[in-house]
Formats: C-alpha cells, sequence, structure tokens
C-alpha cells in the first residue's frame, strides 16, 4: 500500500484512553496506522455536523456519531505477521476454514490490553465493522463486501464480554480473504494481500425491549433517486427506512422509500393490498437474551429476526406504524385502532411529530458540500418511550455516489420491433454498450424457486471463468439480485456475479418486488457503472425469450445458460427518462 500518508482527519482524533463511554472524546482510535475508509469519512464528517446541526437539530432530535474507536491498519499487518496468517491461507480455502484459522490466531498483546480495559466499563452492545482501505473508495466502495458482526456485550463476566469481542474483531479480519472479497477484488486491480484492514468498534444505537436490543428507525439516505415518483425529481434524493437493525435495508433489501421533499407521499403501490404484501414484516435486533449456540464464524450470531407481533409486544411500534381497516380497505396513520399493522412510519412523515425529513434534506446537502460529490448515508434513531421526542440520530455512515452524466436519449417507440431483445422503462444508469456479445441467464422454463441457491453456485462459476477471459456480460434472472431470502431471487452476493456489465432483474407471476435503493448490493452496482434494467412480467415490454434459446450455448447448467452472440449487442439506456433497450443485429 505505500507509505503512510499523513491524514488530517486522524490528526484532529485522540488516542484511546482506555474509557469508552466516560472519556472526554467519544471518536478515538488504538493503533498508528491508517482508519480505513469507513472510519475516514465518518472523522470527516464529524467536524461538519458539530459545526451545521451543532449536536441538535430543532426541537427534539439530537444528532451524533456514536461513540467508537477505530483499530488501526497496523494492528491488522502485525497480528498477520505475528500469527503467520497469510502463508496459511490457501487460494481455495472455504470461508469456515479461514476464519477458525484466525480465531485460532492471537490479538497483539497490546490491543488485548486495550479491548479489555473497553469491555470493563462497557456493557451496552458493540457493532465490530470492517473499515479498509479500499472501503468507500468512489469507484470501488466494497459496500458489504467485509463483515460486521454486532456483539450483546452484557454477560455479566469481563472475560466472556471480552471473549466476545475478540472473535468479532478476528471474524471481522478474516473476512479480508472471504470468498466474496477474492470474488470482488477480481473485478478490481487489487489482490486481498493489497488490502489492509482497520476495524471499528461502535455502540449500537437502539433501546433495550427485554430480551431485544434495537433502534426504532435504521435508514440510507441517497442523495440521487434512479426511481423517482409523486413528482419528485432525481436530484431530489430518496431516504429509505426500517424498523430494527439496518440489515433489514441494507441485506434484505426491504423497507419504505420516499423522498426527503415529499415525505407524505407513499411509494409507488399498486394498492393497498400491494403495500401489505411488500412493505416490512420482520425485523433484525441483537439476542440479549439466552446465549445462542457457540459459532464465533457466523456473522449473525448474536442476531434474531423476530415479527412485527413482537414488536407490538416491545411498544416500539407507536411512532412508526399504521393499521389497516379491512372494513373500509384503508390505512390509518398510528396503531390505536385494532387491526394488521404496516410500517409506514406515518407518524413522523406525514403526521411530522418529529422533523426526520427537514433533518435529511440538510445533512444531504451538508454532505454533498463537504465531499464534493452525491452521497449515501447510514443512520439509525432511538425514539423517546412514550413520546416520540427526544430522538437520538445516529450517523453510522457517508460515502460517495457515483451517478453517471453521460448523455443518451432513447425514445419510446425504440422500446418494440424488430431486434429487440428486451426492454424497460425502468432502468438505472446512463450509457451505451456495443461490445458485449455474451448473455448469461436463468432458462425460464426451468426455474424453480426451490433451487435459486444452486443457481447461484452455477453464476458464481460461469463468472470466475468469464473474469478469466477478461468477458463482460448481461446477466438475466428472476426476482431481486442480491436478496438474502433464496424464495425471493437468486442469492448472489456482488462478487458471484461481478463480472457482469448489464443487470436484467425479471417479475414472474409468484416472484414480485419493490425495488430497494438502499442495499449494499444495489451501491456496488451503481458504483461499478452497471447498466441494470428490470422488466416486469406483466409490463408492455417482454423478453425475448426465444431469440436467446436460438443463440449458441457456451456452457449450460440445469438452471442456467450462457450464450455468445454472433455479432455485438447494441445496449443504450437513457438515464434522465428511465429508458433502456438491448438490441441484437
Amino acid at each position: 500500500m505505500g507509505k503512510r500518508s499523513y491524514n488530517p482527519h486522524r490528526a484532529s482524533l485522540s488516542r484511546f484512553d482506555r474509557s469508552f463511554f466516560s472519556g472526554s472524546d467519544r471518536f478515538t482510535f488504538i493503533g498508528s496506522g491508517e482508519l480505513g475508509g469507513k472510519a475516514h469519512g465518518l472523522a470527516r464528517v464529524k467536524g461538519i455536523l458539530e459545526s451545521s446541526v451543532g449536536g441538535s437539530f430543532k426541537p427534539g432530535i439530537s444528532v451524533n456519531i456514536p461513540t467508537l474507536t477505530v483499530l488501526t491498519t497496523d494492528l491488522f499487518d502485525a497480528f498477520m505477521k505475528q500469527n503467520d496468517l497469510l502463508a496459511k491461507i490457501g487460494r481455495d480455502d472455504a470461508d469456515e476454514m479461514i476464519a477458525h484459522r484466525f480465531q485460532q490466531a492471537s490479538l497483539p498483546v497490546t490491543l488485548v490490553g486495550d479491548l479489555r480495559a473497553l469491555v470493563q466499563q462497557a456493557h451496552a452492545p458493540l457493532a465490530v465493522r470492517s473499515s479498509s482501505m479500499l472501503e468507500d473508495a468512489m469507484f470501488e466502495p466494497f459496500a458489504s463486501v467485509y463483515a460486521t458482526k454486532m456483539v450483546p456485550n452484557n454477560q455479566p463476566d469481563a472475560d466472556a464480554r471480552f471473549r466476545a469481542l475478540d472473535e468479532a474483531v478476528k471474524f471481522v479480519y478474516a473476512s479480508t480473504f472471504f470468498r466474496a472479497a477474492r470474488n470482488y477484488m477480481r473485478a478490481t486491480h487489487h489482490t486481498t494481500r493489497d488490502e489492509k484492514m482497520a476495524v471499528v468498534i461502535q455502540e449500537v444505537v437502539g433501546d433495550r425491549f427485554g430480551d431485544r436490543f434495537y433502534p426504532h428507525v435504521s435508514g440510507v439516505l441517497r442523495s440521487y433517486n434512479f426511481y423517482p415518483a409523486s413528482g419528485s425529481e432525481p436530484e431530489d434524493g430518496v431516504a429509505e427506512l426500517a424498523l430494527g437493525l439496518g440489515r433489514t435495508i441494507v441485506d434484505d433489501g426491504v423497507s419504505w422509500a420516499f423522498s426527503p421533499p415529499y415525505p407524505r407521499a407513499n411509494p409507488p403501490f399498486k394498492s393497498i393490498g400491494d403495500m401489505l404484501k411488500h412493505t416490512q414484516t420482520r425485523f433484525w435486533a441483537i439476542n440479549m437474551g439466552k446465549p445462542p449456540a457457540y459459532n464465533p464464524i457466523e456473522e449473525t450470531e448474536y442476531l434474531m429476526q423476530y415479527g412485527l407481533e413482537e414488536a407490538g409486544y416491545d411498544g416500539s411500534l407507536r411512532h412508526i406504524a399504521s393499521t389497516y381497516n379491512a372494513q373500509d380497505d384503508r390505512i390509518t396513520s398510528g396503531i390505536e385502532e385494532e387491526g394488521p399493522r404496516v410500517v409506514d412510519f406515518a407518524p413522523i412523515l406525514k403526521d411530522e411529530v418529529l422533523p426526520l425529513a427537514d433533518l435529511l434534506r440538510e445533512l444531504k446537502k451538508t454532505c454533498e458540500d463537504s465531499l464534493g460529490a452525491m452521497v449515501e448515508i447510514e443512520f439509525a434513531m432511538r425514539l423517546g418511550r412514550r413520546e416520540c421526542a427526544p430522538a437520538d440520530f445516529g450517523f453510522l455512515q457517508v460515502r460517495p455516489m457515483v451517478v453517471s452524466t453521460e448523455q443518451v436519449e432513447v425514445a419510446r417507440e425504440e422500446l418494440a420491433g424488430p431486434g429487440v431483445v428486451l426492454a424497460s422503462e425502468r432502468v438505472l444508469g446512463n450509457g451505451a454498450i456495443e461490445t458485449i456479445r455474451d448473455v448469461v441467464y436463468a432458462v425460464p422454463e426451468r426455474f424453480d424457486v426451490r433451487r435459486t441457491r444452486s443457481m447461484a453456485s452455477d453464476l458464481e462459476r460461469i463468472n470466475s471463468s468469464l473474469l478469466d477471459e477478461r468477458v463482460p456480460y448481461v446477466l438475466i434472472g428472476f426476482g431481486r439480485w442480491g436478496t438474502t431470502d433464496p424464495l425471493g431471487g437468486i442469492p448472489v452476493d456482488f462478487g458471484q456475479i461481478s463480472g457482469a456489465r448489464v443487470i436484467v432483474e425479471a417479475s414472474s407471476p409468484d416472484l414480485q418486488f419493490m425495488l430497494s435503493q438502499g442495499s449494499h448490493f444495489f451501491h456496488n452496482v451503481t458504483s461499478f457503472r452497471i447498466l441494470y434494467f428490470s422488466v416486469r412480467h406483466d409490463g408492455p415490454y417482454a423478453i425475448d425469450w426465444d431469440w436467446l434459446a436460438g443463440q449458441p450455448a457456451v456452457a449450460e447448467t440445469e438452471y442456467i445458460r450462457h450464450v455468445r452472440c454472433a455479432a455485438p449487442l447494441s445496449i443504450r439506456v437513457d438515464g434522465r427518462r428511465g429508458r433502456g433497450v438491448i438490441v441484437h443485429e
């Protein structure tokens, strides 16, 4: 990585003084190396938040970066060298094997002392998050490539709390070499040996509800809305909210989306029934109760999913949910009435019990001005138990967002006609590609939602082969790409399809979904400037499956087919109008 350069943002921070919540500074570091991309972004925005919102925004919302300390990259280097781990990692080793080797290794003695001091006086849940040198770079953001592990940190015994934290740090270190990271690296000019990992240890924003700990609201704010609706413009941005930990948005892709200037506008649901089907029904929380089965190499070891009935029991729906009245077929803000709950944040967004939309608009502008780029912000909120305010807004992450400004015009009449393989009026990106001949697609007549994990494995093998050949391709599949739910689409991580330059998600009668712009998968798509088509089975533009079936196969599995066309496809996307078309010769 070369000689370490002077970092003015780290220079403004304090060294960890072995006090976490009671220290003089709530943003500290351990070590003498780099902070890594994630922590560097937070260090940069720390002073901006203090000067712009002064720790609070209007009556009722305090704004801060939750207490954290950063283990700088030199500690990772020392850990790797001390345990000779590079020599013990094979190119094709399974994640579990790598994780076990890291767990058997020892952290540097100086770090052990600081971590023991931290857990001696900290009893609240902690998030142990990656902050690699490559994370959050403009065109290679590595979103979701590395691990985050949350620990309850509530064991009475300080030794037990230390062991859990020690294991979490080693797990994040190990994720530098996991399969997802190796696959992702192959789509860039880097290798895993180029990487250096810093680690952020941060308090988790939220409240304890019995055996559960979680925030009332998690969210992602993006400067640019690729799918604007209800009169909003792309530059108005989009926010996505969810109950519980942010994993629901960034991994599961489930949220309530709105444009901050228009918080009262609903997402474009077709009906109330459609809203009930596609809004949040489960949430993630940290398990504060009976310890789970010991599994230090599992990212979700201390996490559990719950239904809305548990949230209702906790009382956490009071300020964020509405109620469906079946008799009148209508949605009523709040939970005073009996009926199914809808997590639509109406009390906050429509009844304005908190000025959240105003805050998000200000943060968007402040961060854009500071970074000189469009941004993506992750946050979490804890609300007052009885009244919505006071509320704590925890600023968790900011990173640059890539939006292509290339101008391509696609008229509506071009979306149908001879030679059109597929077209859509819901397309992400801008640009034209005239060099791709390869298409990898899920064969429609063989698609089975019960076999999507097998399809993901097939795609990984084909992607690996095409990366070796440096051959870009068009990828077509059913359901939501990047989903963690194998019944909602093909559950790939980005590294498994990282060679695709065009991605198409097609719906079917059995697989219909709302687009999520807040997921880490989506962030990687935009950062790599991948053209992304969404094609509905009941829409005006059908995929020409017969033409694809007539192309010669390079490779074929039970569910996936890879074909190579005689001539390059013409692929054009008009980002201003959200239109795109793929045409064969």
